[in-house]
């Protein structure tokens, strides 16, 4: 009796760091947004996109950061660096934040 793995791994043609730059090259998305499309968990995401960001300079392209949002009083993370979207408002403490969206742009 031979056991069958049904449950192999789906083989890739490009890397997971090329597919979410090809990505971002096309539109702004989100953290979970390219989880779902990549099918990878949202912490693996935050760890390639802090990889990808430092790798594409040398490509000729910057990696662009659209600042995450407090839904609730409008403050806007402007200076956050870090590709994790927080989780409270330093003004108001709402939890109810819209996500950064990440973007590759040719310079």
């Amino acid at each position: 009796m031979t056991i069958e793995n049904t449950h192999a791994p789906e083989e890739r043609d490009i890397t997971i760091r090329n597919q979410i730059t090809e990505l971002l090259k096309d539109r702004e998305l989100s953290t979970i947004e390219i989880s779902k499309i990549v099918r990878i968990p949202e912490k693996s995401v935050w760890t390639h996109l802090d990889h990808i960001r430092k790798s594409i300079q040398t490509k000729g392209y910057t990696f662009k950061i659209i600042p995450a949002e407090c839904l609730n009083c409008g403050f806007v993370f402007k200076k956050r660096d870090k590709v994790k979207t927080p989780t409270r408002c330093p003004i108001c403490k709402s939890e109810h934040i819209r996500e950064s969206l990440f973007k590759i742009e040719k310079k």
